[in-house]
């Protein structure tokens, strides 16, 4: 039976050589090493409900596969393949603790800002580089900009964001996190991409 560092690195080549990783993620999910922390982490998504409006898809597990998969067919675009495919893995895995229902809306506040601590807490039992883990934490920090941005709502933080990740990563992140839904609209997405990417170019 292989160990969890094992389970990490075999996760990690398949991310970076699948089509479609998630195939191997559901499978290797199932082994009892990743019903324990900190693999427990991420399948806490599994029972993590979304909204039906926002995710047909279902629970938040089932929109990080989506996610996972789009980010594979994209990755060459990226600078750093490694750091995005393991944010598009984590990028939601601060949902399962502060997803809320309140008067029947499915909320999940500031999973971002915790996602990117939790991500910090998996990837540093696995790996030592600092410099990943940093990168990969500020792009779940990030992922919600596009959201945040386009709609001119009060959370951004464009001069963090510029300081500690790339935008044009956080903006191919956040096309896979728009486009990881059973309704997703690619043209409708790629235009709220670029929106995204004109609005963070005029603030200083």
């Amino acid at each position: 039976m292989c160990n969890k560092k094992q389970i990490f690195e075999s996760i990690s080549q398949h991310l970076m050589k699948d089509e479609a990783p998630s195939n191997y993620i559901n499978r290797v999910f199932k082994l009892k090493e990743c019903k324990t922390y900190p693999f427990s982490m991420l399948l806490d998504l599994q029972s993590t409900e979304q909204s039906p409006i926002h995710h047909p898809e279902g629970s938040a597990w089932n929109h990080t596969m989506l996610v996972v998969d789009e980010a594979a067919r994209r990755k060459n675009q990226s600078h750093n393949p490694s750091v995005f495919m393991w944010a598009a893995l984590l990028h939601d895995i601060g949902k399962p603790s502060t997803t809320k229902s309140r008067k029947g809306k499915i909320t999940s506040y500031n999973h971002d800002k915790i996602g990117a601590d939790l991500a910090k807490d998996f990837l540093s039992v696995f790996t030592e580089d600092d410099n990943f883990i940093d990168k990969v934490s500020a792009l779940i920090r990030y992922h919600m900009h596009i959201l945040f941005v386009t709609r001119d709502l009060p959370f951004s933080d464009l001069k963090g964001l510029k300081q500690q990740t790339d935008i044009h990563e956080v903006a191919l992140l956040g096309l896979c996190d728009r486009l990881g839904r059973t309704n997703a609209n690619l043209a409708e997405e790629e235009k709220n991409i670029k929106l995204f990417l004109k609005k963070s170019n005029f603030e200083n």
